[in-house]
């Protein structure tokens, strides 16, 4: 696989909502935050939110925050987005499941990933790889897709 599936990361939690959240590295930040807001955001070590309710994408050891509104990817966030390299939602796959045809849209991501054509860590807000959130999903919804 690419390096975007194999990171080792750090976990603290939010102190806006509770959630359990994972670090991201700084190259995430200054692709995910728009224009002028990247332009001043300090260097610390930062974690990204998942909570989908949350307003606060990232924070940092030191109190630093960045509201999910200043994300290039807020639009996609709010749509579900599965995997943010390949721009497929949540409710494509979900459809694709019940449809019986998602192996041939996850045996695609798998590809591209395993070649290196992935871009997770600017792409994905969370700067992890999106592989695991296929599995999650057919997990939540006990369909056995290979």
């Amino acid at each position: 696989m690419s390096n975007c599936c194999g990171s080792t990361k750090t976990k603290q939690i939010c102190s806006e909502c509770g959630s359990s959240c994972k670090s991201v590295g700084i190259l995430t930040l200054y692709h995910q935050v728009r224009f002028p807001e990247n332009q001043s955001i300090v260097t610390d070590s930062y974690y990204f939110c998942p909570a989908k309710t949350c307003p606060i994408a990232y924070f940092s050891n030191a109190g630093n925050t960045i509201p999910k509104q200043h994300l290039r990817s807020y639009q996609s966030i709010r749509n579900d987005a599965l995997c943010y390299c390949f721009d497929i939602d949540t409710a494509q796959y979900l459809s694709a499941l019940k449809d019986q045809r998602a192996e041939p849209i996850k045996a695609f991501v798998m590809q591209r990933t395993q070649a290196g054509e992935c871009a997770c860590k600017i792409r994905n807000p969370s700067g992890q790889c999106c592989l695991a959130n296929f599995k999650r999903l057919e997990n939540e919804h006990n369909t056995d897709v290979k």
